[in-house]
């Protein structure tokens, strides 16, 4: 039959680029379907059009549907719902509240509940070949140490509200993989393309940049904290590729993927990749971590340096992802993790040429 696609997470960057990839891997067959709350549907509609445009779809292959993660049934119309439990073969679950400094109670609606609804509607699908689900590394918490694809370990405690709501969803999920062909994907953090330097708002290494930058005018700039744990970034475009080949190839079913860097750089390096794309500097000097997160209370620096506080908890853990598993299917696809390193000039050209759009910002609260 032919492929039926559902996404969550329309028009958000990484769902627009999972489309787009799906359809190249398909030469452009089946059709895609989106949810979108009714409050973005406009964004959509652009986002849509760019698409079609680009794939020459028929009008008729993509179909924004107006819906919410957290209703029951997502808010879908019954007689579209009736049509859908049919068509849909693959569903790709994006929707998530992904801010660090997320309230509570926010974060529980949407990667929790939200989740258990999508995941209580993917049973009601009578031709579903995979049920794709983004998670995220961190859903280690506090754990450090080797981190395995295969572990879902309650920790001892989380760094945020993103990463405890974001495990309680993956338990949930988990639970599934017994009643319908399910793939976990945990990203690390997440960086843009790794070619072109293009993502859609400036958090996680972004926060460095920004601090780099606004205190460019000092005659020098020290690093932040000793620097010697290492950080995961990873480019969106082995996030798309590794996912959408992992979707579609059998040995995918079942399985949770750590999608991160095998050798990822530590804090201090990035930290002078960046400085030295950015201003052609190299740092002096050191400031405590502590002092810095001090600091970061105050809002009015953090939002001058465009910091949030709690990305600072990332230069001190120490928790390693083990990759195997996915380095292992990915093999014969010959698709592998980019070096940061190789693509730290287009991240850096890219920022600065949106450093000023405040549609790339994120608002520090």
């Amino acid at each position: 039959m032919e492929y039926g696609y559902f996404f969550t997470g329309f028009p958000g960057f990484i769902s627009n680029q999972l489309i787009r990839e799906v359809l190249r891997k398909n030469d452009g067959k089946g059709k895609v379907h989106v949810l979108v709350l009714p409050n973005m549907v406009d964004k959509a509609e652009t986002e849509r059009a760019a698409i079609i445009r680009d794939f020459s779809l028929s009008v008729s292959q993509f179909e924004i549907i107006k819906g919410d993660i957290t209703i029951s049934g997502l808010a879908i119309d019954q007689e579209k719902q009736a049509q859908l439990e049919s068509t849909l073969t693959h569903v790709f679950h994006l929707a998530a509240i992904y801010d660090l400094a997320v309230p509570k109670e926010i974060a529980y609606r949407v990667n929790v509940d939200g989740t258990r609804f999508v995941n209580e509607w993917a049973k009601t699908l009578k031709n579903l070949k995979r049920y794709t689900y983004f998670s995220t590394g961190y859903v280690a918490g506090k754990r450090e140490g080797i981190l395995y694809e295969d572990e879902l370990i309650k920790p001892p405690g989380f760094k945020n509200y993103y990463e405890e709501t974001k495990y309680e969803a993956e338990v949930l999920v988990e639970s599934l993989k017994s009643e319908i062909p399910v793939t976990i994907i945990r990203p690390g953090i997440v960086k843009g393309h790794s070619a072109t330097g293009e993502t859609i708002k400036f958090d996680g290494p972004y926060f460095i940049m920004n601090f780099i930058d606004r205190l460019s005018f000092m005659p020098f700039l020290p690093k932040l904290g000793k620097g010697d744990t290492v950080v995961n970034l990873v480019p969106v475009d082995y996030i798309i590729e590794a996912t959408t080949y992992l979707t579609f190839a059998d040995k995918g079913a079942g399985k949770t993927y750590h999608l991160t860097d095998p050798k990822p750089y530590k804090v201090s390096e990035l930290y002078e990749m960046m400085m030295y794309e950015l201003l052609k500097k190299q740092p002096k000097g050191s400031v405590p971590l502590a002092l810095a997160k001090g600091g970061l209370n105050f809002r009015v620096l953090r939002r001058y340096l465009g910091v949030e506080k709690e990305a600072l908890d990332y230069f001190t853990w120490r928790g390693h992802f083990d990759s195997s598993q996915a380095q292992d299917d990915l093999k014969d696809s010959g698709i592998t993790c980019p070096d940061f390193k190789d693509g730290i000039a287009a991240m850096a050209a890219f920022y600065r040429e949106n450093k000023h759009n405040t549609q790339y910002q994120i608002n520090i609260i």
